[in-house]
């Protein structure tokens, strides 16, 4: 547990480390304050264009929602709809975008988006681009342009864009971890992703093999000696060092409400009419 708490200080040096924010001046990003707290954060996983699912979801307990660009059809314009529609709602936006390419990173900061989630980061370029169009000058290349970010987090956006917009990046393949040290040490880096499921796919290594343990673990100890968040899937929030989680999708929650609401309804028709409805 002392081990835990070290790393996790670290960490938190690390998110506080170049802010223009004092300790009377809380960031507007609250994953990043939780984080910068040392708190644990968990996301919702949003697939769907539905703005109400996305408010049920962004009004129902998670820190942030994780809208997944890379693995949907969604489009920015409705993406921009549903983070309007729920403005105000305590989660926090995190797009993961398709490619860490201006055009996908300026769109989404531009809706609105507090989190920028870069897939696929296999090579330092991968990483350090993410950075340079998710911040505005002098530390990046963002352009300030136009969008609904400053009718959703207020005048002094452009001010503090930099210290509240934070960058993930996933490591998801043996060559992004055979260089992660570097990765995670990318200056503007908040949180490095261990992807546990596509690093099973590229290395073809079950979870518990001891080969796919030591690609995990040489993931955490970098991360960690870099000085940022260690991040993974919910099923890990147990584990040591772990602190931002991507939690279930909008389907595997509906699926699991509709069995708990059936599992605890009444067996039959006859014990509907003899309930509480009847008398």
């Amino acid at each position: 547990m002392k081990h835990r708490i070290i790393l996790s200080l670290g960490a938190i040096a690390g998110l506080l480390a170049g802010s223009a924010f004092g300790a009377d001046e809380p960031l507007f990003n609250t994953v990043k304050q939780k984080l910068a707290d040392g708190k644990q954060v968990i996301g919702g996983t949003i697939t769907t264009s539905d703005p109400e699912v996305y408010c049920a979801m962004a009004n129902a307990g998670f820190d942030f929602l994780w809208i997944e660009m890379q693995h949907s059809p969604l489009t920015y314009d409705q993406v921009a709809k549903m983070i309007w529609a729920c403005r105000g709602a305590p989660a926090i936006p995190f797009i993961r975008v398709p490619t860490p390419t201006e055009g996908d990173i300026q769109k989404a900061t531009d809706i609105g988006a507090l989190g920028i989630i870069v897939p696929m980061v296999d090579t330092l370029q991968e990483a350090e681009d993410g950075v340079t169009y998710t911040k505005f000058p002098p530390r990046g290349k963002r352009s300030q342009g136009g969008g609904q970010y400053g009718r959703l987090w207020g005048s002094g956006y452009r001010a503090a864009a930099n210290d509240n917009i934070m960058v993930v990046v996933m490591i998801e393949q043996p060559e992004g971890i055979e260089i992660v040290d570097k990765i995670a040490a990318v200056d503007g880096v908040d949180v490095v992703f261990a992807a546990s499921g596509d690093i099973g796919s590229f290395t073809g290594y079950a979870r518990d093999d001891p080969r796919y343990m030591a690609l995990i673990e040489r993931i955490k100890v970098e991360t960690l000696k870099a000085g940022k968040i260690l991040a993974g899937p919910l099923s890990w929030r147990d584990r040591d060092g772990f602190m931002f989680f991507q939690g279930p999708s909008q389907g595997s929650l509906i699926r699991d409400g509709a069995r708990a609401a059936l599992e605890q309804a009444p067996e039959t028709m006859e014990d509907v009419a003899t309930g509480d409805e009847a008398k």
